[in-house]
């Protein structure tokens, strides 16, 4: 499986704005779905599409109860299906974390946060986390309390504007 971030478009099948409907029928084509706060927003509670699928999971957000704005793709596990995303040929996942930002910096694209957990880039409306799994190495010595895992644990893609 191959997953493209296109934002501010959207992700490989799936275009920011898509119907709820369609969002929902095109996720149960890759896996098992479960619909959270279905309907209009209430709060900070909005409608989400947790997918599950055999090595990794992606979230899509309807934070308008009817269009997906914004979709959240997580760290895929080892396993039988050879699964890549990637941002202009930069697979988000198996680069380290540090190369994924060199590479967008110097594709012109300025970073906050970057020496953090979640770095953001917004201008391309793209959201990282650096969270620790057991499956990701740190980069740098293990006893260094600010060692920071080596990869992303996940990405988040947005359309235009998203950080505004």
């Amino acid at each position: 499986m191959h997953i493209d971030l296109d934002p501010p478009n959207g992700i490989t099948g799936f275009p920011f704005g898509m119907p709820a409907e369609e969002v929902k029928a095109a996720a149960a084509a890759l896996g098992r779905v479960r619909v959270i706060d279905e309907g209009p927003p209430r709060g900070w509670a909005f409608m989400k599409v947790d997918t599950v699928l055999a090595q990794f999971a992606i979230t899509f957000h309807l934070e308008d109860g009817k269009t997906l704005t914004s979709v959240e793709i997580w760290r895929p596990f080892a396993g039988p299906e050879e699964i890549s995303v990637t941002w202009r040929g930069i697979d988000v996942f198996r680069t380290p974390a540090a190369e994924v930002l060199a590479r967008i910096e110097a594709a012109g694209y300025r970073i906050e946060d970057r020496e953090y957990f979640h770095p953001q880039v917004r201008d391309l409306t793209l959201g990282f986390s650096r969270n620790s799994r057991d499956d990701i190495p740190l980069d740098g010595d293990e006893d260094d309390e600010d060692a920071m895992p080596m990869y992303f644990s996940a990405v988040l893609a947005a359309p235009a504007k998203y950080y505004d």
